[in-house]
């Protein structure tokens, strides 16, 4: 498998849980809503919830003490302490992270938006990391470096089969210092780059362009430029329209995969297409006091018909977006029911450059919706939190047009439609990073960028001797089940007289049969796949352009939108 992240940490990708690590979190920290904790307000406790606090922090204290000293093997006590928050921290929500001084400093790079770096996002394949995009405008581009190339020294140190989060480590540094890479290129010869490192700005508007006659534009997180980013995208697209002479049937905003980010960021968004003065959002929580947030900028744009795309990991500030157009009618929501993250999260500078990550809140659409999906505890877990009444799938609620829409916890789509998931063959050639690797070998033998369509025949030929000269071998699932069944007849005693290999011939032809039917059943999607990859190397808009003709959400986004009865109709049944 191949890692990825940009080059001063990847925030990108994936939701997960901190230190509980940074390396496994940057994408949540990034992306969960902030409040300073200078606008909380303690709730008062009473002198039994004092005496308690008191007795409990007494208890740990001894605890600790007594580990510290006379456990068998001497503990790394700030590794101990560290590990205590963590489980205390792990009883109640994934969200609430203890952030060492390191960590803390990942998180306001993170949540800023901005970083020092050079402008690319690196992978590691097979030991070697190699650059997967370059940003325009930046040190690596006027380098002369692209995708495909490998980085194979930093500042003189071999970086070949260190770990990513190493490298990450490498590139980073201060403002303005020089960065000294040691560049491998395919059938080129190496070159050496210096570089120096400048703040890097992240767009978190990822894509816009024109479909035909409607426009599209991709937010993959919101950050504190984001509604400035997506209003210079939307005038960006109606400019287009304007230039063609196209009129627009409507726009898509598309919050797939976005797991959100600052909650101003969020209202700010949502205030681009609904009227001055609307409400969008409420929080309550314990030590917050009740507050509705309401829109006080100029939209852009209120009657153009929209399309919001959502879908099993949107979260957070993509929800809350997602349920102001929805509850105010604003447009269609189309898609799978959202992540249902709707926590309030409040940052504490704490001693020692730590800080505390916590819930402090929670989201509510206007119509009264909770956009968090509660989980149960585990089995056998200490209860430390009372039991909260939720809404249910069932639930109903009303939107200001009086539409029926559904509580239970994330957002749940005005259309609803699967998203297409990769298939075993295509995912192991993306996770392996043959067709990445393919298509760069490609773009170093073909400088000037190809006509699409391309050559389908001698393009899969091409593709399949690239995958037999470097040894790849896919198992398929019915392979890895057959597998299991002769190591089991192998290891029992019953059986030891019998030669498992033969046993199952004729079922061993028949998966083999399977796998080579399930190959020529993808060949269409990889081929897609490929050249998708092989133009994103010359032109990576132009490739993302080409890869939503593909996407059969997008495709019934348009649909509805091209027909306006339609389009009216879900929004006044």
């Amino acid at each position: 498998m191949h890692k990825n992240g940009n080059d001063n940490g990847n925030c990108g990708g994936s939701i997960a849980l901190l230190r509980r690590r940074v390396s496994g979190v940057l994408a949540v920290l990034f992306f969960l809503s902030l409040t300073p904790f200078r606008s909380l307000h303690a709730a008062p406790a009473d002198e039994k919830e004092n005496f308690g606090i008191v007795k409990s922090i007494d208890l740990m204290g001894e605890v600790y003490r007594q580990l510290s000293l006379n456990y068998v093997d001497r503990p790394n006590v700030s590794e101990l302490m560290y590990a205590g928050i963590d489980g205390m921290l792990n009883t109640l929500d994934p969200y609430t992270v203890f952030l060492d001084k390191a960590d803390s400093e990942e998180l306001g790079e993170l949540t800023s938006g901005q970083y020092a770096g050079i402008g690319v996002t690196i992978v590691t394949i097979d030991g070697a990391i190699y650059i997967s995009s370059v940003v325009d405008g930046y040190g690596a581009a006027r380098a002369g470096i692209r995708a495909g190339d490998t980085i194979s020294a930093v500042n003189g140190t071999d970086i070949k089969n260190k770990p990513l989060n190493e490298v990450k480590e490498l590139l980073k540094g201060p403002l303005g210092e020089t960065l000294t890479l040691k560049i491998a290129r395919v059938d080129a010869p190496s070159f050496t780059a210096a570089i120096k490192r400048e703040e890097i700005r992240v767009n978190t508007v990822s894509h816009s362009c024109l479909l035909g006659d409607t426009g599209y534009i991709e937010m993959k997180s919101f950050g504190s430029r984001s509604a400035d980013e997506l209003r210079e995208a939307f005038q960006g697209v109606l400019r287009q329209a304007g230039e063609k002479r196209i009129k627009l049937k409507g726009v898509i905003l598309d919050l797939r995969n976005n797991p959100g980010g600052l909650l101003n960021a969020s209202v700010d968004v949502a205030a681009l297409f609904v009227r001055k003065g609307s409400a969008v959002l409420s929080i309550r929580g314990r030590a917050h006091a009740p507050k509705v947030f309401t829109t006080v900028t100029s939209p852009v744009n209120v009657t153009l018909p929209l399309v919001v795309l959502i879908n099993s990991q949107s979260a957070s500030a993509a929800e809350i977006v997602a349920g102001a157009i929805q509850d105010l009618d604003r447009g269609v929501i189309l898609g799978e029911r959202s992540y249902g993250k709707g926590r309030v999260q409040s940052v504490l500078n704490l001693s020692y450059h730590n800080t505390l990550k916590l819930t402090t809140a929670k989201y509510y659409t206007p119509s009264g919706r909770l956009i968090q999906k509660e989980v149960s505890p585990e089995p056998g877990q200490r209860k430390v939190l009372p039991v909260v009444q939720q809404d249910n799938l069932s639930t109903v609620f009303y939107t200001n047009r009086k539409r029926k829409v559904y509580g239970g916890g994330g957002i749940k789509p005005d259309v609803e439609i699967a998203e297409t998931r990769s298939t075993p063959y295509l995912s192991e050639l993306r996770n392996k990073g043959k067709i990445f690797l393919f298509s760069s070998s490609y773009r170093n033998r073909t400088p000037k960028k190809p006509a699409l369509p391309l050559d389908r025949k001698a393009l899969m030929t091409a593709f399949d001797e690239f995958l037999r000269s470097n040894k790849f071998i896919y198992t398929s699932l019915a392979e890895r089940r057959l597998a299991e069944l002769k190591e089991a007849l192998n290891e029992s005693v019953t059986l030891k007289s019998i030669d498992p290999v033969n046993i199952p011939e004729e079922l061993q032809k028949g998966v083999a049969l399977q796998k080579e039917q399930e190959i020529a059943k993808e060949s269409e999607a990889v081929a897609d796949a490929i050249e998708l990859e092989i133009l994103r190397h010359y032109d990576q808009p132009l490739a993302r352009t080409g890869e939503l003709d593909h996407d059969p959400v997008v495709k019934l986004a348009r649909e509805v939108l091209a027909d306006s009865r339609q389009y009216s109709k879900i929004l006044h049944p």
